[in-house]
């Protein structure tokens, strides 16, 4: 016996990462659900060798399921979760819908795997922002070693973060400048292919943008209120992997050597840092990879305890479907949902 499990959002990149790491980690699924817009009913989804096909959420009983990954977007999202949480299954929801809600887990198991004890109080768990979660990954065994107080990120954030249409534009538009077609932006407020956009989200008063905020919030959330963060995220022409140059002060002196080891033991992370040409992580290399990897780990010389390094992760791993998977797996490793079958752990 196993879990009765949903997938709201099932034909999107994620929602599709969600059910092929589903079957990658054998999580014990008694039942596999993919439910989407009635625009997408009858559409067809992988789970292992088996086929589904997507339900309308509008029809769909969710009291039926245990566990339902929400995978839509943060519009679906606030109209269903707490409906669905309330009508029973655990939610973990992939959108900033309920990320800032004080009843509302936001977990990344690595980093605070202690606030699931709080996921009845609606039946919803928040998936963090992909560039944070696998920012806290990092930093999270850093902290416990040495106190941070401040950290300054720049994210370099492919277009898959911006969903399918997203990686549809950053195609189409290459294809365009080599005099195939049309590369007016769509998506994207700014053209993506060969070009960077220092601009992701929505601007706010402050001038920061609602994707830099989030990481902040979030980073306070799970980590530690007491971190001084500053953030500038950027869009760039990478299909799926997201990147952070990360700089970090501590409390105390920390060497390159020490942080190596310290994440060499951490749970989530690989550390690949040579100084010769293969001895750092692109995007490329960490694709359909678990892992936040760490590169270029280095002393900060402007500050006091400083220390810069690279971090790559997949975003829709990691970042995204990976994450809530591993939510699901607390829950059953706590007793939170009662286990009906065993299921391998993820070793990276």
């Amino acid at each position: 016996m196993g879990y009765r499990v949903a997938i709201v959002g099932a034909t999107g990149n994620v929602g599709r990462e969600m059910l092929n790491i589903l079957e990658e980690l054998n999580f014990p699924v008694d039942e596999i659900h993919a439910i989407a817009s009635r625009k997408s009913k009858g559409v067809e989804v992988s789970f292992g060798d088996r086929t589904v096909k997507c339900q309308d959420i509008e029809q769909f009983d969710f009291s039926k399921v245990d566990i339902v990954l929400m995978s839509a977007g943060g519009a679906v999202s606030r109209e269903w979760s707490e409906r669905i949480g309330k009508a029973g299954p655990i939610v973990i929801d992939n959108s900033s819908a309920f990320r800032k809600d004080p009843d509302v887990p936001l977990i990344v198991p690595e980093v605070n795997p202690d606030a699931v004890k709080d996921a009845k109080k609606k039946n919803i768990i928040a998936n963090p922002n992909c560039s944070t979660a696998q920012l806290v990954v990092a930093l999270k065994p850093l902290h416990d070693a040495a106190k941070i107080k401040r950290v300054v990120v720049s994210t370099y954030q492919s277009v898959s973060g911006a969903g399918k249409e997203g990686m549809d534009e950053l195609w189409n538009q290459t294809k365009a400048i080599y005099g195939l077609g049309d590369a007016t932006p769509k998506k994207f407020p700014k053209q993506i292919a060969f070009n960077v956009i220092p601009f992701i989200g929505a601007f706010n008063e402050d001038g920061s943008t609602d994707e830099e905020q989030k990481m902040w919030d979030e980073t306070h959330k799970m980590l530690d209120p007491n971190i001084k963060l500053t953030v500038t995220c950027v869009r760039v022409p990478v299909f799926v992997g997201h990147s952070e140059a990360v700089t970090v002060e501590f409390d105390r002196p920390i060497e390159p050597d020490e942080a190596r080891a310290i994440l060499r033991e951490a749970p989530g992370v690989l550390v690949v840092d040579k100084q010769e040409h293969d001895g750092y992580i692109t995007p490329v290399d960490a694709a359909g990879e678990f892992a936040v990897y760490v590169s270029r780990i280095r002393k900060d010389p402007t500050v006091e305890n400083g220390l810069s390094f690279w971090a790559v992760s997949d975003n829709l791993r990691k970042g995204a479907a990976l994450n809530a998977v591993q939510i699901a797996q607390l829950l059953d490793e706590t007793g939170t949902i009662k286990p009906s079958s065993g299921y391998r752990s993820i070793t990276v």
